[in-house]
């Protein structure tokens, strides 16, 4: 899970059952969310246990007092992380703890509704992934794919398709547009792209609105460009196919990388 929320968080604070807002935190308090906030950046969000993971996001809705005693109180009361999430906000709300004042305390409505926002979040990816990312499982699949892409294009257009470790495409992205003969690539914004996006291999590809595939010397040199970039970095490109209208070249199949 990223670090980063998708969607801006409303503070909300911990209140006690009569609605009184929870005090300022404690200097160790204080110190806990710092120490906390170090270690993920250290050894990365996988390292932290459940309770942690859930003291940072609750960090961020409920800016004072000490959360952890409600982390773990919410994963005694439902069992997992994932279950936490995914309760309803009238279940939320009713976890208290002892703030340290003799009172007892839980999670504001908007706490609980932020907490059901990133489950929600979580739901749509889960349910988004399969069908967004599909998998250039063969040479047919894939010449498909590029011809519907680019065959018709009036422009020169350079495409990359980033991949995961099996194949799915991560992102289909317009790396440049061009003229009718020509459009630029950069070889070390390729290879920047790929390590943003944590793809394993790409392929390139473009056209040739004139209809001819056969690769020019120009395709041929950046390419070469792209795959040394990349392989001093371990990423690794499968293929450049050049697509007109009179059909599709491959680097591969021509020898050329």
């Amino acid at each position: 899970m990223s670090s980063v929320l998708p969607f801006p968080i409303t503070p909300s604070r911990t209140v006690d059952a009569n609605g009184a807002k929870s005090p300022a935190p404690s200097p160790h308090q204080t110190g806990h969310r710092d120490r906390l906030r170090q270690r993920a950046r250290d050894a990365g969000l996988t390292a932290l246990p459940d309770y942690e993971l859930l003291e940072l996001f609750l960090f961020r809705s409920l800016p004072r007092g000490d959360v952890k005693p409600i982390a773990k109180a919410l994963l005694a009361r439902f069992g997992s992380l994932a279950a936490v999430l995914a309760a309803p906000v009238e279940a939320l709300v009713t976890v208290k703890v002892e703030d340290g004042r003799g009172k007892r305390a839980g999670l504001g409505v908007e706490t609980a509704l932020d907490l059901t926002a990133l489950h929600e979040v979580a739901r749509r990816i889960a349910r988004e992934e399969p069908a967004k990312r599909p998998v250039i499982a063969s040479w047919t699949a894939l010449l498909a794919y590029v011809r519907v892409a680019l065959q018709h294009e009036a422009r020169e257009q350079v495409r990359i398709l980033f991949l995961d470790n099996r194949n799915q495409l991560i992102l289909d992205e317009i790396q440049n547009r061009g003229t009718v003969d020509h459009a630029p690539v950069y070889p070390r914004e390729v290879v920047r792209r790929a390590l943003e996006l944590s793809a394993r291999a790409m392929i390139l590809v473009h056209n040739h609105p004139s209809g001819d595939p056969t690769p020019s010397r120009a395709d041929i040199d950046m390419t070469r460009q792209v795959v040394e970039a990349a392989r001093v970095l371990g990423l690794e490109v499968h293929d450049h196919l050049v697509v007109g209208r009179d059909g599709v070249a491959s680097f591969k199949q021509l020898g050329l990388m």
